[in-house]
């Protein structure tokens, strides 16, 4: 079974001004970033604006996606909905496109118990093939997934790991030793990646590695390679962007700071778009003289 590990670039969505997806865009910033060493990439993330797209465009974004890394990397696709059924029939159109991974995050809007979470990825586990990669985000969905639920849902071989964004590090912590060896535990935070690696996790989705792919890549490089100075010196230097993204919906700073470096994947989609706040370019340009 596939085992994600590495960091992964929840890639941002090439928009026009108009918020249309564009294609060529988006494939040339794929390649970007593969280029520039990324481990995966993982279209329809929190950072590709899952939230804002209708079925048709979203498989059309997978199949696009699949199209640009051509088999260089994996390919993680986002496909948790608010419902079961929903999930269970969405997956299976993609699965049939190719992806190596489902990313799936818990439902989000709705109250769910943990036996509701535990009966959701199980009936998801049951009717979907590939293999599955779970999304814990309680800022997003208003629920975290306990490490128990985890632990019974490690029964299902296809379950292979869970991303952590609650942001909380003993939550990661209890996930990598309280549940199954066998899951990869991957950090969504990426504040905490070089600790998860260290703790026994495998990697990270990384919403920087948007913009600074070579700078999150190097996190884990060095790690792997045992130069843990290195490694530290890499992971503290993102601070300064992360603070800037919490001046406003962080995927969209991060949007945001992808158009100022010029890498053509277009504005947030409204209402959450921060093309117009000046303070915050201002703020990213001084981050950016940080790192160039």
């Amino acid at each position: 079974m596939f085992k994600p590990q590495g960091i992964i670039a929840p890639v941002l969505t090439a928009l026009d001004d108009n918020e249309k997806f564009n294609p060529e865009v988006y494939k040339n910033y794929i390649n970007y970033l593969i280029k520039a060493g990324i481990h995966g990439i993982f279209p329809l993330g929190t950072n590709g604006e899952f939230y804002g797209f209708n079925e048709a465009e979203k498989l059309e974004i997978i199949k696009t996606a699949i199209e640009a890394a051509d088999g260089r990397v994996p390919v993680y696709a986002g496909t948790g909905c608010v419902t079961t059924k929903e999930t269970v029939e969405f997956s299976k159109k993609v699965v049939d496109l190719g992806v190596d991974v489902l990313s799936i995050v818990s439902p989000y809007y709705i109250a769910v118990t943990q036996d509701d979470l535990y009966r959701h990825y199980a009936t998801i586990a049951e009717n979907v093939t590939a293999p599955i990669l779970m999304y814990n985000i309680p800022a997003r969905t208003g629920n975290n997934i306990d490490y128990k639920t985890i632990k019974k849902l490690a029964q299902y071989e296809n379950i292979i790991g869970v991303k952590d964004s609650s942001g909380n590090f003993d939550n990661t912590l209890k996930y990598i030793e309280n549940t199954d060896s066998r899951l990869s535990i991957m950090a969504g935070s990426d504040s905490l990646i070089l600790w998860t690696l260290l703790a026994g996790g495998t990697g990270a989705i990384s919403g920087c590695s948007n913009v600074f792919p070579e700078l999150m890549v190097s996190i884990y490089e060095y790690w792997k390679q045992g130069d843990f100075e290195k490694a530290n010196e890499a992971q503290k230097k993102i601070r300064d962007f992360r603070n800037v993204m919490q001046m406003g919906n962080p995927n969209s700073v991060v949007k945001r700071a992808a158009q100022l470096r010029g890498l053509g994947t277009g504005p947030a989609k409204e209402p959450s778009n921060c093309a117009n706040n000046p303070v915050i370019d201002k703020a990213l340009q001084d981050v950016f003289k940080l790192y160039d």
